[in-house]
């Protein structure tokens, strides 16, 4: 697995683009998350518009032999409709915030989904066969008379074409005062955790009418807020342990085993602030907009504004790795701020073996760091290079002086164009790359 990000021995290269092509993007159609299963066999998108659609791995043949990377549409579902919350006049929009897959247990798939305020459990099952030569009804489903039937039949199972259905077999709401950031399945398997702007909620999967409230950060007076949760996640492996960041830029771990009411932490992740970089806009780049744990469980990953930081939980005092995503952004925070995106949120994920990681930025970039060679590469995700196989070039961003010929310079980087979600399968080197409306899949091309 050497040289994940762009060694001698390693490219990637295209594979597939799902979406339409046109300019104008209608909003409903904007991906706003993007999940692997725990196989890899599914990759789960949502959109604004409260659609999941959920993609199924093409299984390779003799003849196509190289289609790891080759995914097509196995179900789209409705899972959330826009709401009015009558007592706030409050409109709640229908974008699914988080998909969360559970393990496999049996033939269906589970599949939790979120938007601002309701978490749905979705079951999505295949069906291949129906029932035929029903006693009390016809063929076509009318009911018969009782007391013409004279004889009894057994009814029999025909084949049919497969179908697909997604049913949402639990609705947990009515729990989150504020918007939900974060769904996180415990390693359990029978719990997961909900968490909003200030408060973290715990739930079992079969019950729907209560959850636990086991972080509660809001203060008695609203006017003393000074910090909000931005991300939650359970650890892989310790079904007890749980950590959430800040948008102050720390990170707590806390032990449900010592308190029902985890508001103390065990463990605070902080990295001290250099004096000497402070600036107007020091808090807000601070703000952390993603957690993810490694697979191995023993470290995390945070993601600010600016950079990546990976944390040993041994050590709370300061990361064991920082990954610059897109420093020469530092001198353009000024613009960034007055058009808002330095409020973005970009998540970031691990590769399967937890030796490289990856997340977006602008201009349909996204960024990989190798943890062991500390090589790193930026991609492109764009239909130019979106021919079967296309090998994508590293991409390079001048930052002043003279513009080499195949660089692109800070100021013609279009922050439209922003790559938010990303995710790596769990075994393969097979990525799902959202760009807006379009969801981009690469695999790597061994040479």
């Amino acid at each position: 697995f050497a040289g994940v990000a762009g060694g001698n021995d390693f490219q990637w290269c295209f594979s597939q683009v799902k979406g339409a092509i046109d300019e104008d993007v209608a909003e409903a159609d904007i991906i706003s998350t993007v999940e692997f299963n725990y196989s890899g066999e599914l990759l789960a998108t949502g959109d604004k518009g409260g659609r999941v659609v959920i993609f199924q791995h093409e299984q390779e043949s003799k003849n196509r032999p190289h289609l790891r990377g080759e995914y097509n549409v196995y179900s789209t579902f409705q899972s959330h409709e826009p709401e009015f919350d009558y007592l706030k006049s409050l409109e709640i929009e229908e974008k699914i915030n988080k998909i969360r897959w559970l393990p496999q247990q049996n033939a269906a798939h589970f599949l939790l989904s979120t938007n601002d305020k309701t978490i749905k459990l979705w079951k999505i099952s295949e069906r291949d066969k129906r029932a035929e030569g029903y006693n009390l009804k016809d063929e076509d489903g009318r009911v018969r008379d009782p007391f013409r039937i004279t004889s009894l039949r057994v009814p029999v199972l025909m084949p049919m074409d497969l179908m697909v259905e997604a049913s949402p077999r639990r609705i947990f709401a009515n729990a989150h005062t504020y918007h939900i950031n974060s769904i996180s399945v415990n390693s359990d398997h029978e719990t997961y955790l909900s968490a909003d702007d200030l408060r973290i909620n715990l739930w079992h999967l079969e019950i729907t009418d209560r959850s636990f409230n086991i972080v509660d950060i809001k203060p008695a007076n609203m006017e003393e807020l000074t910090e909000v949760i931005t991300a939650a996640e359970c650890h892989p492996h310790q079904c007890n342990v749980f950590v959430y960041s800040s948008s102050k830029g720390t990170i707590r771990l806390c032990d449900m085993r010592e308190a029902a009411l985890c508001d103390r932490h065990s463990k605070f992740f902080e990295e001290p602030e250099d004096p000497s970089s402070r600036s107007f806009f020091s808090e807000i780049i601070s703000s952390i907009s993603d957690v993810k744990f490694s697979h191995s469980g023993r470290y995390m990953m945070t993601r600010d504004y600016l950079s990546v930081k990976v944390w040993d939980l041994n050590m709370e005092n300061r990361p064991v790795e920082t990954y610059q995503v897109h420093e020469y952004l530092r001198s353009k925070l000024c613009s960034l701020y007055e058009n808002d995106c330095i409020f973005d949120k970009f998540e970031c994920c691990w590769n399967g073996s937890d030796s490289a990681i990856m997340t977006g930025s602008y201009n349909n970039f996204f960024r990989m760091f190798d943890r062991n060679t500390r090589r790193d590469i930026t991609l492109e995700a764009s239909r130019e290079s979106s021919k079967p196989r296309a090998t994508l070039k590293p991409r390079k961003v001048s930052t002043g002086g003279k513009r080499k010929k195949d660089e692109i310079s800070v100021d013609s980087l279009d922050f439209n164009k922003k790559i938010l979600h990303t995710a790596w399968h769990p075994k393969d080197n097979v990525i799902a790359v959202a760009a807006t409306n379009n969801l981009y899949i690469f695999q790597d091309k061994i040479n």
